[in-house]
């Protein structure tokens, strides 16, 4: 009976972790504030200060920090040995000089607030280390991991990850029994983790291969998925036994292996225990705030986030500007300005060996927390009080008093070809476009392209709309296309119209404005290649132009429809992939029809007429 509650009172606490993420992650997402906080708040409200489904949180934290293993793991199977060599110098420079900068501000900090420097600088230190599941989460989504600005981020949290072995030396070296730890052995440990990284390197690159190799000829998946959980967890496991980071282990095996013939297969077994244990991870987290420390030291708690928080900016910023724009830096502040779930491991080992007591060790990891919870609030004020990117014009010509025959307006990949015969012809083109970035790689092809936005008349007016024997709408954007059409029809009655459309909306849409030609962009193209996959199936060529002749007849009757019925009219004329019920006898006839006269004999094939009834 015993061993049956115990097994539904964990259910119930699978039930409540499952719940509280599905339930609040949606939400959170859909106010803008991302899905690290919902995990978080959601670990709050089934923890022990919420409904007290879980009582032990730091189980759980334990358990979860396997997700941000894992997460380490896909990082690296991105991360190719020459792509990390290349980032030799953010990991160690930048890195080092932004760990070394914040470290100094903080300890400041805690000395100014009056504490003993051996205290100052384990706060300081922990804050530091930057939370590596926040912040590649927060990459993730936005999908800069691999943008330069998102690879120095990386960098230097890499760094943080390898700086935790020195600071833990410290912690030991600062101890009030800190004199009977000898030099000869700070000097093994640091050799015990040199040389863990090396054979871990080793093995990954002459040992794992193979191993995959031998597994994937077996057949057996759930093997496979077995022996990455298993490179995964030992890589980490063996960093761990020689007092490195578990990230950091993890990390280095998804980089040996990110040249492997069997990284997707990898990244797609890890994938899903990543995603499940981060969220965990997140979720445990917010279970381990202790709302009452938080309650009886508010006034600490929130006084160190705040200095804590804008010290570390001010430090990564002043970094940060040593090579990136004002705006990368400032973001990249933000973005790191909380500190990090390594900050715990050093807490606790300042704990054990009597720099700080248990109370000051919940506290600190108390402003950790709260800091961890407030990256996403920052986030969301940076984005809202910080103006949108705005393109530099520096050599871009602006579209004014332009005389070409022909007027482009959008100059992606359709209306790159679409000037190609016209340029061939000799027929003198203008072109304008909104997008900078396109304008600069154009010029690199030999394209003279203008800097202007078609939906504004004003725009139209400089380019030579008006003087133009033709315009040619060829912009990406639907709604845009329709726009300009519009304006020029108003304006330039005269001057005949060609566009093209995204979709059969847009085509609708353009055609009720009056343009003077318009085709789907897709269209001609797909036919070409639906009458090529024909005659690959051994149809002749004829038939095969008579039957994409039949799709644009049918085609052209259902737009027709369409303009005035709506998209849903002329379905009739689709030719859908289920087929087309054919009415039967409900009963076979008892014999075959006979002809009662010579003219229906003539339509059966020449079947006779039973004698006497050919009148």
């Amino acid at each position: 009976m015993a061993a049956e509650a115990a097994t539904g009172s964990e259910l119930v606490q699978v039930v409540a972790l499952l719940t509280a993420g599905v339930v609040a992650v949606p939400i959170f997402r859909r106010m803008g504030l991302g899905s690290i906080l919902g995990y978080l708040a959601a670990g709050l409200v089934i923890g022990p200060f919420g409904l007290a489904v879980f009582s032990e949180a730091e189980a759980i934290l334990h358990v979860a920090e396997l997700g941000v293993v894992m997460f380490l793991f896909i990082i690296g199977l991105e991360m190719q040995p020459s792509r990390l060599w290349g980032l030799r110098r953010e990991i160690f420079g930048l890195g080092a000089m932004q760990v070394g900068v914040c470290a100094l501000l903080l300890t400041g900090v805690g000395v100014i607030g009056g504490f003993p420097v051996a205290v100052s600088f384990v706060a300081g230190a922990g804050f530091v280390l930057t939370s590596t599941a926040i912040v590649m989460q927060i990459l993730e989504e936005r999908g800069d991991v691999s943008t330069p600005r998102g690879q120095r981020i990386v960098s230097i949290l890499l760094f943080e990850d390898l700086a935790i072995v020195p600071l833990l030396a410290l912690v030991a070296f600062l101890a009030p029994a800190g004199e009977e730890i000898t030099v000869s052995e700070r000097l093994v440990g640091v050799a015990i983790g040199v040389a863990s990284i090396v054979s871990l390197v080793v093995a990954g690159r002459y040992l794992l291969n193979p191993l995959f190799r031998m597994l994937a000829d077996s057949r057996a998946r759930e093997v496979m998925t077995a022996a990455a959980l298993l490179v995964v967890l030992g890589s980490a496991l063996a960093m761990q036994l020689s007092g490195l980071s578990m990230a950091m282990g993890a990390f280095l095996a998804g980089v040996m292996l990110s040249e492997s013939t069997f990284r997707h297969q990898l990244e797609a077994d890890i994938e899903p225990f990543r995603g499940i244990l981060l969220g965990l991870f997140f979720m445990a987290v917010g279970m381990s705030l202790d709302l009452t420390v938080v309650a009886a030291n508010w006034r600490t708690v929130a006084i160190c986030v705040a200095a804590y928080m804008v010290m570390k900016a001010v430090g990564i910023y002043a970094v940060a500007r040593w090579r990136s724009s004002h705006r990368d830096a400032l973001e990249r502040a933000v973005v790191m300005a909380q500190g990090g779930e390594f900050a715990f491991v050093l807490y606790s080992a300042a704990a054990s060996v009597g720099i700080i007591d248990g109370e000051a060790n919940a506290i600190l990891t108390a402003i950790i927390i709260v800091s961890m919870i407030l990256t996403p609030f920052a986030i969301a004020v940076l984005r809202a009080v910080t103006p949108k990117d705005e393109q530099t014009l520096e050599g871009v010509d602006i579209a004014s008093g332009l005389n070409g025959s022909v007027l482009i307006i959008g100059f992606g990949r359709f209306g790159q070809i679409v000037s190609q015969p016209l340029l061939l012809r000799g027929v003198d083109v203008s072109i304008i476009d909104n997008d900078v970035e396109m304008i600069q790689a154009a010029a690199d092809f030999g394209f003279k392209v203008y800097y202007g936005d078609g939906t504004r008349l004003d725009i139209l007016h400089a380019a030579g709309a008006g003087r133009a024997r033709a315009v040619l709408i060829c912009v990406d954007k639907a709604e845009a296309a329709v726009r300009i059409a519009e304006n020029l029809k108003e304006e330039f009655p005269l001057v005949p119209v060609l566009a093209r459309a995204y979709d059969r909306g847009a085509a609708i849409g353009l055609m009720n404005v009056g343009v003077d030609y318009q085709i789907r962009e897709t269209f001609e193209s797909a036919l070409l290649f639906g009458g090529a996959t024909l005659e690959k199936l051994g149809v002749d060529q004829a038939e095969v132009a008579e039957v994409i002749e039949d799709v644009r007849r049918r085609d052209a009757e259902r737009l027709e429809l369409q303009i005035s019925g709506g998209l849903q009219a002329g379905r009739r004329l689709m030719k859908g992939n289920i087929p087309e019920p054919t009415p039967t006898p409900l009963t076979p006839p008892r014999r075959p029809g006979q002809a009662m006269n010579e003219g229906a004999a003539d339509a059966l094939g020449g079947r006779t007429a039973p004698a006497g009834e050919g009148a």
